[in-house]
């Protein structure tokens, strides 16, 4: 009997979240989206009808190379991406038009080919003038930085074999022939993302791709772009600022909890030294509604100015209006503040803004969210000198935090006289410390003694 022939199976993946189907569907039965899925290469069955997979290895017999870390030369960038870049590693950096993304780029660039190594910077969206007049008014004078502005990336990632760093803006402007769709479409996005990547991985070459933000502050695509990357950066900054804060949303090789920020100057951006004053204004006299905690973004303890406002409503449902925090968060602190504490705020409105655009997720910000609460509606001001830390139960009993040791060094260093904690906080100032440390065990404690 003559030998069965092999069978070709096709599958349909989608272009927005990956879902992978045997048969062509309308709309996505992973995330639903309509028109999405486009068929993918085939795969062949053996005669036994089964699918060659690569060979099986236990993963203690893998050889595991050292970690080498490339630094960016530029610190901020560093702690963010966890010590530097890692050789083949796939970074995609999305941020709002005129943030700074290609100004970030091409002083990374430069620091790159001061250092010694070859870069080269692929644009599709920009013409080498253009790359040129900003690397000037940048003062960008480096021999070792190549340009190459054309949408033909395939030939162009040919060329960057010679090379030890290189970057892409963007990864919506470029195309490939053999794929269809026009630039920027989600099967054009997936392959240049997927190239590129393959390409880094293949020639050990960090590389950057710049992608596009949507109105709803997602980086344009297909969500399986950011799969394909390792590190996943966001630069974002308010338009009424000079201050830009980088945050990585994913890393494969370091941690997402950590903040860069920089200034945005005329000569470029700029790393800043002592970011605590750009979220507490010093030397300020004690006004109502104003309490100081101290924040963690990743290992860096940052000073945060929480400043809070309540004045009477003549509408039936009062107002909660909250920036920096969730609106939930605020409301569920109000709640606790009338239950354990008898400080009642239903017939005000309600206003909580953290100075300075900083955006709090860390839950030792609680205790000093509801001091400033607590202050504005009694409107009796706080000491300037005292800071606070420490998360709140719905009991309203004031938890430990991690990392107290390190919040209190950033305290003592910016000259505070007293900080609040958890009476379960096993904490002690250093020797020398002109410092004195207030542990409460419930918040309606706090309260008593610091808004008498």
């Amino acid at each position: 009997m003559a030998k069965s022939a092999k069978k070709t199976i096709t599958r349909y993946r989608c272009a927005e979240c990956g879902y992978v189907s045997l048969s062509m569907v309308g709309r996505c039965p992973g995330c639903g989206s309509w028109g999405s899925m486009a068929e993918e290469s085939p795969l062949r069955e053996d005669s036994s009808g089964k699918i060659a997979v690569s060979r099986v290895e236990p993963i203690s017999s893998v050889d595991v190379l050292p970690e080498a870390r490339i630094s960016s030369g530029i610190e901020e960038l560093d702690r963010v991406l966890g010590g530097g870049w890692i050789k083949g590693g796939g970074v995609l950096l999305g941020g709002e038009p005129g943030v700074g993304k290609s100004t970030l780029l091409l002083q990374v660039c430069a620091e790159m080919a001061n250092a010694g190594r070859r870069v080269l910077y692929i644009s599709g969206e920009e013409s080498a003038g253009q790359l040129a007049l900003r690397a000037k008014r940048l003062g960008i004078k480096e021999k070792n930085i190549d340009i190459l502005c054309d949408t033909d990336l395939p030939a162009m990632l040919d060329a960057s074999s010679a090379y030890e760093f290189l970057v892409i803006d963007s990864v919506q402007s470029f195309r490939f022939d053999d794929e269809s769709g026009w630039a920027g479409s989600p099967n054009q996005v997936r392959t240049v993302a997927s190239r590129s990547a393959e390409t880094a991985k293949r020639l050990g070459i960090p590389t950057v791709m710049v992608g596009h933000i949507t109105k709803q502050g997602q980086i344009a695509g297909p969500k399986i772009l950011e799969h394909m990357v390792d590190v996943v950066l966001l630069f974002s900054g308010e338009r009424s600022s000079s201050h830009r804060l980088l945050r990585a949303e994913k890393n494969r090789y370091g941690c997402t909890d950590e903040l860069g920020i920089f200034e945005m100057a005329e000569n470029g951006l700029k790393t800043v030294a002592d970011p605590s004053h750009l979220y507490w204004s010093e030397g300020g006299g004690a006004v109502s509604g104003v309490a100081i905690g101290v924040s963690l973004e990743g290992s860096r303890p940052l000073a945060a100015e929480i400043q809070a406002l309540s004045c009477a409503t003549p509408y039936p449902y009062p107002k909660r209006t909250a920036r920096g925090i969730e609106v939930n968060r605020l409301q569920l602190l109000l709640a606790v503040l009338e239950r354990r504490c008898g400080i009642f705020s239903r017939s005000s409105d309600v206003y909580v803004n953290v100075a300075g655009g900083l955006s709090l997720q860390d839950p030792a910000a609680d205790l000093s969210i509801c001091a400033a609460l607590a202050s504005s509606i009694k409107d009796i001001p706080i000491a300037a000198d005292t800071c606070m830390m420490g998360e709140v139960g719905l009991a309203g009993e004031i938890r430990p935090i991690a990392r107290a040791h390190l919040r209190m060094k950033e305290a003592i260093r910016l000259g505070f006289k007293n900080v609040v904690v958890s009476a379960r906080e096993k904490l002690s100032p250093p020797a020398g410390a002109d410092i004195r440390i207030t542990k409460v065990p419930a918040l309606s404690q706090m309260i008593e003694r610091l808004i008498k």
